[in-house]
């Protein structure tokens, strides 16, 4: 059994004040092929999916397809607002490496 992805408070806030779940939609935490690494993130504002895994709290969600779970098993998601920019991020104990970009990964 793989220990599912952790979504933080901070995450969940910020779906909030987008107003995600008024609008209908989840945050869809996604794995592709590709990026300068080998492996990159897709994250965007979607619809649930019959499969996915649906992470909730405070009447927000994050969904996570059966395909990219795996690659996420056990990662952290969170919402960092820094200096060069606000974004969700992926801290992922999977990956063996990472580019300076954030978004490509490799395992």
């Amino acid at each position: 059994m793989q220990i599912p992805p952790k979504v933080t408070d901070r995450a969940f806030e910020r779906l909030a004040e987008i107003g995600a779940n008024a609008q209908g939609q989840a945050l869809r935490v996604a794995v592709e092929g590709g990026g300068c690494s080998g492996f990159q993130y897709e994250i965007k504002l979607d619809n649930a999916a019959e499969g996915d895994l649906i992470l909730e709290d405070r009447g927000e969600r994050v969904v996570v397809d059966d395909v990219s779970l795996p690659f996420l098993a056990g990662a952290t998601i969170d919402f960092a607002d820094e200096l060069i920019g606000a974004r969700f991020v992926i801290e992922n104990p999977n990956a063996s490496s990472s580019c300076g970009c954030g978004t490509s990964f490799s395992m």
